[in-house]
Order: C-alpha cells, then sequence, then structure tokens
C-alpha cells in the first residue's frame, strides 16, 4: 500500500525565502587608462604568389632573373625563362633561394661543385666532377650539406676512439690499485 510523503512545509518556506533574496551587486573596478597601442608589426604574405609579387614585382621578372642564374653556357636564357613562366610560385621561389645560397656561400656554380668533389674526397675524379655539372643548383647544395654532416659524423666517431681507448688504458690501473688493497675476508667454514 503506497502511502503519502509527508513534506515539511517549514522547510519549503525557508528554501523559498533563500532564492528569493535580493543578489548582490558588484562594483565596477576602475580600469587603468592604457597609454596608445604599439604599431602593429608588418608580417609578409605567406602564399606563393604574394610572396613573388611583394619580391619580385610580376612571376615574369622573377622568371627571367631565375634564368639568368641558371643557364648553362650553352643554354638559351629566353627559352629557359619561357619554361620557368609555366612554373608554380613555390618552385619559382625555391630556385631562387637555391640560386642565392650558391650565390652567396660559394660565389659561382663550379666553387660549389669543387667543394662537393672536395667534401666527398673525389676531387681528382674528372668524370665524377663533369657529372656533378649536370645536376641543378639544390640538388648541388643538398649534397654539399649531406656530405659536411657525414664528414663531422665521423670527425666525432673518430675522436670517440681515443677516449674509450684511454678508459681502457685506465682499466688496467684500476684493476692493479684493487689487487693492492687488504684481501677480502673468506667466509667461514662449516
Amino acid at each position: 500500500m503506497a502511502t503519502k510523503k509527508k513534506t515539511d512545509t517549514s522547510s519549503k518556506a525557508k528554501s523559498s525565502k533563500k532564492a528569493k533574496a535580493p543578489a548582490k551587486k558588484k562594483t565596477a573596478t576602475k580600469t587603468a587608462k592604457k597609454g596608445p597601442k604599439p604599431e602593429p608589426v608588418k608580417v609578409g604574405a605567406r602564399h606563393p604568389k604574394a610572396r613573388v609579387l611583394e619580391a619580385h614585382g610580376t612571376k615574369e621578372a622573377l622568371a627571367k632573373s631565375l634564368a639568368e642564374v641558371i643557364a648553362r653556357e650553352d643554354e638559351d636564357t629566353d627559352l629557359i625563362a619561357d619554361r620557368l613562366r609555366t612554373a608554380s610560385n613555390s618552385q619559382l621561389l625555391r630556385l631562387r633561394q637555391a640560386a642565392d645560397t650558391v650565390k652567396e656561400k660559394y660565389g659561382d656554380r663550379t666553387k660549389l661543385i669543387a667543394a662537393i668533389a672536395g667534401a666527398q674526397n673525389k676531387s681528382k675524379d674528372k668524370d665524377y666532377v663533369a657529372k656533378l655539372s649536370t645536376f641543378s643548383s639544390g640538388r648541388l647544395v643538398d649534397m654539399l650539406n649531406s656530405a659536411k654532416t657525414r664528414n663531422a659524423r665521423k670527425a666525432r666517431k673518430s675522436g670517440a676512439a681515443p677516449k674509450a681507448k684511454a678508459k681502457s688504458s685506465a682499466a688496467p690501473q684500476a684493476a692493479a690499485a684493487k689487487a693492492k688493497r687488504a684481501p677480502a675476508k673468506k667466509p667461514a667454514a662449516k
């Protein structure tokens, strides 16, 4: 048999009084006056087309300037410029970066090729040097960076070997010093 629950009317009355109490008003805090805002930093464009237009004016101007740098002695710069006009803006920017790296660090392409051959210990191999001259500037820059990294790794590895020998020569000295110490006590016999 179900019975009705008895509720305390006095507790309901108390809770309703609490709900009807007005909320306290928050006082507004005073904000300090700020000075004039600094000038915003101008950020360059991110997408390739805007970077090309910002740095070189037009895509054709960039292609023409790249054609002069990329062209070898036997190639026509106008034909190369026409081919470069059909390339994407990001490709042109990457070519410009490789050409600038070659010009700033090595002067010209022949010095870059000589640096690669020297780094790989193949400077006397005429066929290898001739083959290097057929590679693109970007590929040559990557090859030189790889050769430098490889040589640095070999130098660290060969430099680490004498240190290991020094440790192994210290090991017999430590063993001799241990032998000079008093012998350890033997366990008691049963």
